[in-house]
């Protein structure tokens, strides 16, 4: 009480100074720094999913010249393509383990060099002889498929890990996008560059090398450009804090996701869709009296279509967030395209139908692909990317 008897009395606060520097950990979590870099890491995964695309279609256009080349039946040479779902299933979680525990340089490079190995390998067929008892030619392009299937979900899984590791979250659709179509992309090659250069089976060797060259010059890059799993720094706040479960605890949290379970079964059945429409299509066309080339072009504006519908989605979806919606939305409309291909499918003379539902099959269900990708790593959380992504993707094999 102050002198003079007065009943006030005066409170002080006492507050810890305010420091003149922030805190180390909050400016972490405000700026986040992203290097160039990434867009290298990001071409190296476009390539080598393109040039592993190419490898497994590679003979599905020319069917009929690669019968005759390797002296086997028309359905020998559909096992060609059906090798990598074969491969993939059992593959798909050791795969996923990898990204998640050994990181991305470790399984890029091996799926690079598999994919090599595989496609030089098939070029050894050309050397064989014309008249032996046993189809060697058959087995040792059989041989390379099967490197190539090695190397499929090493390679095809890696999208969603990548961007989530390199990229910032509002570039992370896109370059999510840019990835994963690059295998449709190769699909495009295949369908079009095949039936050009083998328009007899003498020469298939030709086709072999013109493949085989881009996965040997993929494999160089990828082994000697791939420094680092991750950036020095993380490009986002997700990044920075993200952290995956171990990996048979992810797979039972996946197992009892409701949302997650959902999306497998509609995403699974329309990957499936996919795999036998890019494999058979000129079986199923050819039958009706279409041509070869007829049916390249039909693939070729499926996924010309679809990749077309994939970028701009991806746009879309990044500045808005809005996977849910969008993926509702197309994966309505790819079902009722693909009910509209296999009604016109069975017309003849209606080359004009047959085109517009390719068309529009391709842009409803090729485009849903890298955002359902996307989709399945956010409802799936804590589980690693790989994990989550892979299971969907193996689902529809």
């Amino acid at each position: 009480m102050a002198d003079g008897g007065g009943p006030d009395t005066e409170i002080q606060t006492v507050s810890p100074p305010v420091p003149s520097t922030p805190d180390i950990e909050l400016h972490k979590l405000l700026f986040f720094k992203v290097y160039k870099r990434r867009w290298f890491v990001l071409l190296v995964l476009c390539l080598l999913n393109c040039s592993n695309a190419t490898l497994w279609l590679t003979f599905a256009p020319v069917a009929d010249q690669s019968a005759k080349f390797l002296g086997v039946s028309l359905e020998q040479v559909n096992w060609l393509s059906l090798v990598y779902m074969v491969v993939a299933i059992p593959l798909s979680f050791g795969t996923s383990w990898m990204l998640d525990t050994l990181g991305l340089r470790t399984t890029l490079i091996l799926g690079a060099w598999l994919n090599m190995t595989g496609a030089v390998l098939r070029c050894f067929a050309a050397c064989v002889h014309d008249g032996l008892p046993f189809p060697f030619k058959y087995l040792l392009v059989m041989s390379g498929q099967s490197f190539g299937a090695l190397a499929q979900p090493l390679i095809i899984f890696t999208p969603t890990k990548m961007a989530a590791l390199w990229f910032p979250e509002d570039q992370r659709a896109i370059a999510n996008t840019m990835a994963s179509m690059s295998n449709p992309l190769g699909i495009l090659v295949a369908s079009l560059s095949s039936p050009l250069i083998a328009e007899t089976h003498e020469r298939i060797p030709n086709l072999l090398l013109v493949y085989a060259i881009p996965a040997c010059i993929i494999c160089v890059l990828a082994t000697l450009g791939m420094q680092s799993s991750s950036p020095p720094t993380p490009p986002s706040a997700s990044a920075e804090s993200s952290g995956s479960e171990p990996f048979f605890k992810g797979i039972k949290l996946l197992l009892t996701n409701r949302a997650y379970l959902v999306l497998l079964l509609c995403f699974g059945s329309g990957i499936a869709v996919f795999t036998c429409f890019s494999t058979l299509l000129e079986q199923i066309l050819c039958v009706q009296g279409y041509t070869n080339t007829f049916a390249g072009i039909c693939g070729a504006l499926f996924i010309v279509c679809g990749i077309v519908g994939a970028a701009l989605l991806g746009v879309y979806v990044d500045k808005t967030k809005r996977f849910i919606e969008a993926t509702k939305i197309n994966m309505s409309l790819s079902a009722l395209s693909c009910v509209a291909f296999s009604v016109v499918a069975l017309m003849e003379q209606q080359k004009v139908a047959v085109a517009l539902v390719c068309s529009l099959f391709g842009l409803f269900g090729f485009s849903i692909y890298p955002v359902a990708m996307e989709l399945s790593v956010e409802c799936s959380y804590p589980v690693g990317e790989a994990t989550s992504a892979g299971l969907v993707f193996v689902s529809g094999y």
